[in-house]
């Protein structure tokens, strides 16, 4: 169960951390001090919710036939280099988070303005059902404790999103630094082609 606990760990913490407008919610709620804890928890929940769902859809799925394992091993892997080679390429061009970036417009005044506000800057942006449910519902399917796999990925999302709310003055300046994105990107890179090496030499 370790071994698949650090794989979510892992991969979901390098689809986490990125510029978006997600983070830059999270970050401005978090240093304006209006109800940034339960941004961030909507957060991890959502997160926690969508990859739990995705790895108990497909996980039977792909272990009832040889075709099945052998199409998630090799559409996980591809999907993995795919996002590796993304993020080389943000490395290569770094941009900065600006607290201020794809938040305008958004109430921040009320719990309640503030909750329907985070629910769509999180569940609005199609991608992340690609990622979360289907690519991590894929991969998570594949591991020898696909609980621990959510595990690890719930652990990424709690980590992230909280470390932003509770460090959000101090790293605010550093996330406008395109120097921090560019190591970020390039560690993200990293991380997604030795996961994606494992996935593809794993014994079925």
């Amino acid at each position: 169960m370790g071994t698949s606990v650090i794989q979510g760990l892992l991969i979901g913490a390098t689809l986490i951390v990125a510029i978006g407008a997600q983070n830059a919610f999270v970050l401005r709620q978090g240093l304006r001090r209006e109800h940034g804890w339960l941004v961030a928890g909507i957060c991890a929940f959502c997160d926690l919710t969508l990859v739990a769902a995705g790895v108990a859809g497909l996980a039977p799925l792909i272990a009832s036939s040889v075709t099945g394992l052998q199409l998630a091993r090799w559409g996980g892997t591809g999907w993995l280099v795919w996002q590796a080679a993304v993020a080389f390429r943000r490395a290569v061009r770094p941009r900065s988070l600006e607290v201020g970036e794809s938040a305008n417009g958004l109430p921040a005044a009320g719990a309640w303005s503030v909750i329907a506000a985070t629910l769509a800057v999180t569940l609005l942006n199609p991608h992340v059902y690609l990622d979360t449910v289907v690519m991590l519902g894929i991969i998570g399917g594949q591991q020898s404790s696909p609980v621990g796999f959510v595990v690890g990925a719930s652990l990424a999302s709690l980590v992230w999103f909280f470390g932003l709310v509770g460090l959000a003055h101090w790293l605010s300046p550093r996330l406008r630094n395109p120097r921090w994105w560019q190591g970020i990107d390039t560690a993200v890179g990293a991380i997604m082609l030795l996961v994606a090496w494992q996935l593809a030499t794993r014994t079925l």
